[in-house]
């Protein structure tokens, strides 16, 4: 499933495949000092995070396939910029996930991560069946928390050492969307935001 949005920069969601190893170590490395702060490490005596690009599309891929994740490549005007994930997908009388996502630095502050979040958004609302979609936001995370500001998602909690990140349990701001909150799609309401506002 790919995804586009039409406005300018033209972003798109697509699978992460493992052809795309070569420009996603290119924008880790590039961006290694800037997302080091973000980056969820392994905690003492759980098994290692993936310690190869290809593991880790194996993983997600397996995960995908048991419908418990979505692993989607960012991409502004075809050229690769980051990575959106659909997380812990739950079921039953729930229909929620969460949603993590990271940028390359060249691409930040254009507004590629907000049409990314909303197109996942709509898509698990509207195709994948969900009902609700959380993000968790380190409380330091300045670029993170303007995204969901952008979209509307409202704040729902505070998580103290919710994830293991930089090497110990940091604590994060929770927000959440519904289903009901975005009737037209929260693509849609955004780019109407951003028209409204020109």
């Amino acid at each position: 499933m790919t995804l586009t949005s039409g406005s300018s920069p033209t972003v798109t969601l697509r699978p992460l495949r493992r052809s795309d190893l070569a420009a996603w170590r290119s924008a880790r490395q590039r961006n290694a000092v800037w997302l080091v702060r973000w980056d969820a490490t392994a905690p003492p005596g759980s098994p290692p995070r993936p310690v190869t690009f290809g593991t880790l599309v194996r993983r997600l891929s397996a995960s995908a396939r048991e419908g418990t994740t979505l692993p989607w490549a960012v991409e502004v005007d075809d050229h690769f910029a980051g990575q959106l994930t659909v997380n812990n997908i739950v079921r039953g009388s729930a229909q929620f996930a969460s949603i993590g996502y990271w940028i390359d630095q060249a691409f930040a502050g254009r507004g590629v991560m907000p049409r990314a979040v909303a197109m996942a958004v709509d898509h698990c609302f509207e195709v994948a069946g969900l009902h609700r979609i959380e993000v968790a936001i380190r409380p330091e995370n300045s670029n993170s928390l303007r995204v969901v500001e952008k979209l509307g998602f409202h704040e729902v909690g505070y998580a103290p050492r919710f994830l293991h990140i930089d090497g110990d349990w940091r604590d994060h701001r929770l927000y959440a969307i519904t289903k009901e909150e975005v009737p037209l799609g929260l693509l849609r309401r955004y780019e109407a935001s951003l028209e409204a506002g020109s």
